[in-house]
């Protein structure tokens, strides 16, 4: 019998080779998608999101353990697809108009992938018209606004108005470098994240 441990154990490690090799051993097994979801991908990306916020890891090592976690999602995908097994909900993430960084929004976006949602990542330099149709077509349930600019990040506030406008109902989470909790709630944001571990455990609270 495949030990779901151990796909966890080596996502931690970052060994994108024996994840893929560990998932396709179990979906050999007839473990169900779900479970090898669950109790070998989930299970190692929450490490690796509790290792991150308490600093016992750093952007690099999460960028490997996510691309471990990538190896294994490629497999399993069309399983849980044809099995009917549903994400947690669907994530639109993008970085706000004028602003070009990606590394923190593709951590979160990594990291939100990994405990189970559905991610529809808009890139960088996403205007706000762009955010509610893509936010209305996909029926998104959370937006996640990314900016590392004190320049960029009042575009995030434009972001809110244009969804409440809209009558979007998706909730808003904002994060960034130059962002505080104090700035999240004078824009209106629904929750704010200092970090991509932080923004899965939001995200959670808003649901």
């Amino acid at each position: 019998m495949i030990d779901l441990k151990g796909i966890a154990e080596f996502l931690i490690a970052g060994n994108a080779q024996k994840v893929r090799e560990l998932v396709q051993a179990a979906i050999n097994e007839k473990v169900g998608p779900k479970k090898i979801l669950d109790e070998g991908l989930i299970s190692g990306m929450e490490v690796v999101g509790t290792k991150f916020r308490n600093c016992e890891i750093y952007i690099p090592e999460v960028l490997v353990s996510a691309r471990a976690m990538h190896a294994g999602m490629e497999i399993l995908e069309p399983l849980l697809a044809k099995s009917g097994v549903k994400s947690k909900g669907v994530f639109l993430i993008g970085t706000v108009q004028g602003d070009l960084h990606d590394i923190g929004k593709n951590l979160v976006a990594m990291m939100m992938k990994g405990a189970g949602w559905k991610v529809i990542d808009l890139g960088v330099d996403v205007d706000a018209e762009r955010f509610v149709k893509a936010a209305l077509e996909e029926r998104a349930d959370v937006i996640g606004l990314s900016a590392l600019l004190t320049t960029t990040m009042e575009n995030m506030k434009t972001v809110i108005e244009l969804v409440k406008n809209k009558g979007c109902e998706a909730r808003i989470i904002v994060g960034g470098a130059p962002l505080t909790q104090s700035y999240a709630d004078g824009i209106g944001a629904d929750g704010y994240a200092p970090n991509a571990a932080a923004a899965v455990e939001t995200v959670s609270s808003l649901l």
